[in-house]
């Protein structure tokens, strides 16, 4: 089939290279435009532009959907189908009517669940054992278009966010060239979403604050939630500090909630129910480091806690 391609990060780039690989052909690749990135603030190619300029595709980057020269370009391509991922962006009506079997989303959650931009997130957040992946058609809704395939995929007790969309990503790609396989022989029948839907909002740095006065297995998600991106955090007098995953200790253990103990080799701090270990901590202008030997390099006068 002849594809449009539309996608962003990296999570995209993945999929775009397993659509690469399959016997279909992409004649061009939407993705949002270059932004500046890194320390420099250099404007940057997305990992999905670079990847289609390595395999001299024929990029589209408008700045937005509703550019009316991207319909008149993507009418002039005349895919059969748009494979997208993490785009970054509503595909309006016009643009959804144009290729003849619609746009296939990957989404990372096994829909109606956690819709929305941060689904691997929120899965974490709220203890889920089974998540996996999606693929959908777009309709006007927010993930609420019909099903094509899914696939599941295990939540490890130690999983980060980052940890969790990495896999997913390999197998979204891989159920994304199956999901085309099928629809390019009309092998597959879309059905609507069944059961409650859960919403998956975008995880703001407010929202990744530790309550220390919540339970230590609350904690401990959270944190892995917002592991790498937004970056869980506290403040410890006046200064934030961001925090690596952190490791529930046993119940008979008492410390205040915020409370930290220092020992040599570790730094305790105290919740609603045990302490929790923490891995690493990330001072304002400094690296990340490991958490004791943060403590051994800092200061401390009188009793130590977070807030």
């Amino acid at each position: 089939m002849r594809l449009v391609f539309a996608g962003t990060p990296e999570v995209a780039a993945v999929a775009l290279g397993a659509v690469l690989d399959s016997r279909h052909d992409v004649v061009a690749v939407l993705t949002r435009p270059d932004a500046p990135a890194g320390r420099g603030r250099h404007e940057a190619r997305s990992p999905v532009a670079q990847l289609a300029v390595e395999h001299g595709i024929e990029l589209l980057q408008p700045s937005t959907a509703k550019d009316p020269d991207l319909l008149t370009r993507m009418s002039e391509l005349s895919p059969d189908c748009a494979p997208v991922v993490a785009y970054g962006a509503l595909i309006p009506p016009a643009l959804l009517a144009v290729p003849r079997l619609g746009w296939v989303n990957v989404h990372f959650s096994l829909l109606p669940a956690w819709r929305g931009a941060a689904p691997v997130q929120h899965a974490i957040k709220h203890g889920d054992d089974i998540t996996g992946v999606t693929t959908f058609l777009l309709d006007a809704g927010m993930d609420t278009g019909p099903v094509l395939g899914t696939a599941t995929e295990k939540v490890r007790s130690t999983d980060t966010s980052g940890d969790l969309l990495q896999r997913l990503a390999i197998v979204g790609g891989r159920l994304l060239v199956d999901t085309l396989d099928a629809l390019e022989v009309d092998a597959v029948q879309a059905v609507p979403q069944v059961g409650a839907p859960s919403l998956a909002p975008k995880v703001s740095v407010d929202d990744a604050r530790v309550d220390w006065t919540a339970p230590a297995v609350a904690i401990d998600r959270l944190v892995r939630s917002c592991t790498p991106e937004p970056g869980a955090w506290t403040m410890l007098a006046g200064d934030r500090l961001r925090l690596g995953p952190v490791t529930s200790l046993s119940d008979a253990l008492r410390l205040a909630p915020g409370v930290v103990s220092i020992a040599k080799h570790e730094v305790l701090v105290g919740t609603a129910t045990s302490p929790v270990r923490l891995s690493t901590v990330q001072a304002p202008g400094k690296r990340a480091m490991n958490a004791a030997d943060w403590a051994r390099g800092t200061r401390f006068e009188g009793s130590v806690e977070f807030t």
